[in-house]
């Protein structure tokens, strides 16, 4: 049985594994909650079965940005009468008042917001009384005793946004090492006993213990062992603590917190320990259960220290020890370790952790550590595979519940009550968490697939009006972003606004020029009436029928606006420029070659640009630029620009751009930069390569490089190529107009890659501006791997290869020139199936230009064979269309590669 067969066989397993086993697999934490029974198991599949509410429709939900191009914004807070709101790390506050729409500096704290250690202003909330006693609260660094301190502070805030600095008052100060970059939590909530939970990070370098647990106990090394911090039981670092503000300024311990007042080594404002960065955290007025995400530890692979890394989704029903440094995820033990001797130890004990560490000035045995709720590493989860692979910072978010009493024409849908909202800043999305009546996980569900577009998430709220309120990072850590935003999404339960869109393909042309103004909008409402409007240059009316013809008379730019409307009144636009006193040029590139394939070994390739313009008699060759580029790999086929790079796209879909910018350096070096330091090092694309898989830290600071265990070494190394090639700022050279080409860069790349030659020639403008046209021709392997055909219809991919048993299945190559080509030699492995491969021009039923009878092998691993193909004139797109003898047995075809080569 081949590759593929193994694969569907586990997919089929993991499809029928059943609600109870997958509930039992996924390990919610208990928090005192005895694990489920089988009567209980049995129950929640019967709930999970039962008819539930339609999950609504994506375009539904209305975006909308509230304020744009903010500075490392924070944390958010929506008050009844409209006002949102929000901090920056710098220490500015801001309002963004919904009356008239706009955005406010309130304040600029005087914060401790150094760059080296990631402090500043940290968190803000408004207090559950905030309509009639305007207190605000804000956790922020400043400087105290000569030391550097977190510090919660209340001030009251008037109704025209003034604060009174003389309410200031100082509930509490968490210490801090100042000299550690990392892990500040800074989260606020408040639960329905108007009790303030505040979440604290472990203030721990994380930088020197590989990704694996930071419990270094050497001499002088406090400030790398997280275990004086979030593994003590009298240190107010990685916690989550719980105080009930009082009215002068001062607060009391409330009841069942994890440690009484006046317990030995221990503080009673700690309501969870054991935390890593629990940076944005919530809390269940309903049900007063805590919720947070924990920001894990950076280890790519499982390790002689312990597990790989894992962020964490944790729910705390009472307090608790929630495990870190010893325990990550579903409890997952680290081992204890010698940072002196490198000695490996025996695993930490989930029921009774020992705290050793001469930095822990708290007790000795902790209490039990809890599992997480959902927990995934960077690689794909095989508990929750939905969540994808890749970078991870989980922010934790609200539970929304859905009031049918609120007069709102924006709030979420009933189908998200009770659903807890979580968001990741790496990989900008955010998923609701559903869980069942007893508060048990049961599934993941995530928000706006489609038309998201959450730019790194960093917190999110429900409003009063049922709306969805989430701030935006930005692009790039620690840089001014202008994609930062503070963003509202409503939910449109009623008519939704049409969508225009303009279809015109005349938008360049000489006076008197007749447009066809052409349109395909559409609306989401079947049914519902559609008016339009056709608008010149934002001003005049110039037609109100579906498809108007409108002539031009005057050389211009113009720009032409359809308004589509629906019988509700709700409408949208779509706006086309067309430019008038130009026409483009022609530009064409021929060859006697083929035009479509390269073939092993060196070859000459000729060319001949052709150029014509309308308006310009004579071809400036300035104006002109012919280049040809060659890639080493491809991504989908899709190499169709001189600029295309298979490493840049695949940085483009990676989190690189978190971190690191081309020119600017981020949290990590500029790529420049990097470019610079390994010219000339032959070792450089493996090292690099391994780095980014692996993570690292130290060649460029402190701070630690994510690993990327997702990463294949291929699809690292051609990264780390693309980052080295912004060294070399040589541009490719201008070729004549007609020449010839050695074509040998294949050579050395296993006869992979592409050739892409571009012709290009912007005219002189005409009447209005310069036009350019520009002309690409790409050259493929003339053997191609069936995996990377253009299309394939009912034929499965395995890596390479291609699987099929159906009649009829095909792929297909686009566009493709058989000048030169007379046979067709074929790479496949038959099993107990007899039949044809016919190639057909157009389409799967158009002419037949080539015929493939293939035999079941004898006990052969593959098959080569070949057949003579016929060459129908110019390009043509190629389907190649299986088809099985009738008294064949059952089995299948599959199919490695088909060469194109000369006659023979």
């Amino acid at each position: 049985m081949h590759k593929l067969k193994y694969f569907k066989a586990g997919i089929a397993a993991c499809c029928t594994i059943g609600i109870s086993a997958a509930l039992l697999a996924f390990n919610t934490p208990d928090n005192g909650v005895p694990a489920p029974s089988k009567k209980q198991i049995k129950s929640k599949a019967n709930q999970l079965n039962a008819p539930a509410l339609k999950k609504p429709e994506d375009n539904r939900f209305v975006k909308t940005v509230l304020s744009n191009d903010l500075n490392e914004p924070m944390e958010l807070a929506v008050t009844t009468d409209g006002r949102v709101f929000f901090i920056e790390r710098s220490g500015n506050f801001y309002v963004y008042t919904a009356a008239d729409k706009k955005t406010t500096l309130v304040y600029k704290f005087p914060v401790k917001a150094v760059d080296k250690i990631l402090q500043g202003m940290l968190g803000m909330t408004i207090d559950p009384d905030f309509k009639t006693n305007n207190y605000i609260y804000f956790y922020y660094s400043t400087d105290k005793n000569g030391g550097l301190v977190n510090r919660l502070a209340r001030y009251t805030i008037s109704k025209a946004n003034q604060i009174d600095f003389q309410s200031e008052k100082t509930l509490l100060d968490v210490p801090l090492d100042a000299e550690v970059s990392a892990h500040s939590g800074g989260g606020m909530a408040w639960d329905k006993n108007k009790n303030l939970y505040l979440s604290t990070g472990d203030n721990t370098v994380p930088f020197e213990s590989d990704g694996y647990a930071p419990i270094d106990m050497r001499e002088n090394r406090q400030t790398f062992d997280a275990e004086r911090s979030a593994g003590n039981t009298n240190d107010l670092r990685g916690k989550v603590l719980r105080i009930h503000p009082e009215a002068n300024g001062t607060y009391t311990i409330p009841e069942g917190n994890l440690f009484k007042k006046g317990e030995a080594k221990t503080l009673p404002e700690i309501y969870v320990m054991g935390c890593r960065n629990p940076y944005r955290i919530s809390v269940d007025e309903a049900t007063t259960t805590l919720y947070w995400g924990e920001v894990g530890p950076d280890a790519g692979t499982n390790g002689k220290q312990g597990p790989r890394g894992y962020d964490e989704i944790n729910q705390a029903r009472k307090a608790g020890n929630f495990g870190w440094p010893f325990f990550v995820g579903n409890n997952k033990p680290y081992n204890k370790y010698d940072f002196t001797t490198k000695a490996i130890g025996e695993l930490f004990d989930v029921n009774a952790p020992e705290n050793a560490s001469p930095n822990n000035t708290g007790l000795k045995i902790l209490p039990p550590a809890q599992k997480a709720m959902v927990w995934f590493p960077y690689d794909t989860s095989p508990e929750f595979p939905i969540l994808g692979k890749g970078g991870r910072c989980i922010i934790g978010g609200p539970v929304y519940h859905y009031d049918p009493t609120l007069k709102s024409k924006t709030k979420f849908p009933q189908y998200y009550d009770k659903v807890l909202f979580v968001g990741d800043y790496m990989r900008s999305w955010i998923f609701g968490v559903r869980m069942d009546d007893n508060l048990n996980y049961t599934d993941l569900d995530q928000l706006m697939e489609t038309n998201g577009d959450f730019r790194r998430p960093i917190d999110m709220k429900f409003g009063p009006d049922g709306s969805f309120y989430v701030l935006e990072y930005g692009s790039a850590y620690g840089l001014d972003n202008p994609d930062a935003r503070l963003v509202r999404v409503d939910y449109n339960a009623g008519n939704r606004a049409p969508v225009a869109k303009i279809a015109t393909q005349d938008t360049i042309g000489l006076i008197p020029y007749k447009v066809a103004l052409n349109q395909k909008s559409y609306d989401f409402d079947a049914g519902d009436k559609l008016s339009y409007k056709w608008i010149l240059n934002g001003k005049t009316v110039i037609s109100t029928v579906e498809k108007p013809v409108y002539t031009f008379r005057k050389n211009g730019v113009y720009k032409v606006t359809l308004k589509v409307t629906d019988a509700a009144g709700a409408s949208s636009t779509d706006t086309k420029v067309i430019k008038v006193g130009n026409t483009l040029p022609q530009v064409a590139i021929s060859t006697n070659s083929n035009s479509s394939f390269f073939f092993p070994g060196e070859q000459t390739f000729d060319y001949n640009v052709a150029i014509k313009d309308r308006e310009d008699k004579i071809i400036d060759p300035k104006r002109t630029k012919i280049t040809v580029n060659y890639i080493a790999r491809v991504e989908n086929n899709q190499a169709t620009a001189a600029n295309y790079n298979y490493g840049k796209a695949l940085m483009a879909k990676s989190d690189c751009k978190a971190c690191h910018a081309v020119n600017t350096k981020v949290l990590g070096p500029a790529f420049v930069d990097v470019a610079k330091r390994y010219a000339g090092n032959k070792e450089a694309v493996n090292t690099l390569a391994l780095k980014i898989i692996k993570g690292g830290n130290g060649v460029w600071g402190e701070h630690a490089m994510s690993a990327h265990p997702q990463l294949s070494k291929d699809d690292a190394s051609e990264i780390v190529k693309y980052i080295l090639t912004l060294n070399d700022a040589k541009p490719a050279a201008n070729l004549p107009r007609q020449g010839t080409l050695t074509l040998k860069d294949h050579v050395s790349n296993n006869n992979e890659g592409r050739y892409i030659l571009t012709a290009s020639y912007t005219d002189k403008g005409g009447a209005i501006t310069p036009l350019t046209t520009t002309e690409s021709l790409v050259l493929r392997p003339a053997r191609v791997q069936i995996g990377n055909a253009d299309v394939l219809n009912n034929i499965e991919k395995h890596e390479q290869a291609a699987f099929a048993n159906e009649n009829g299945a095909y792929f297909a190559l686009k566009n493709v020139d058989l000048k030169n080509i007379g046979q067709l030699t074929y790479s496949y492995f038959s099993k107990k199936l007899n039949g044809t491969i016919e190639v057909h021009t157009g389409s799967p039923e158009g002419p037949v230009i080539s015929t493939l009878n293939f035999a079941a092998a004898d006990g052969q691993q593959h098959t080569e064979q070949s057949t003579a193909i016929s060459d129908p004139n110019g390009k043509h797109d190629l389907y190649f269309v299986f088809t099985k003898n009738p008294k064949s047995a059952k089995g299948e075809i599959e199919l490695y590669w088909v060469s194109f080569e000369k006659g023979k």
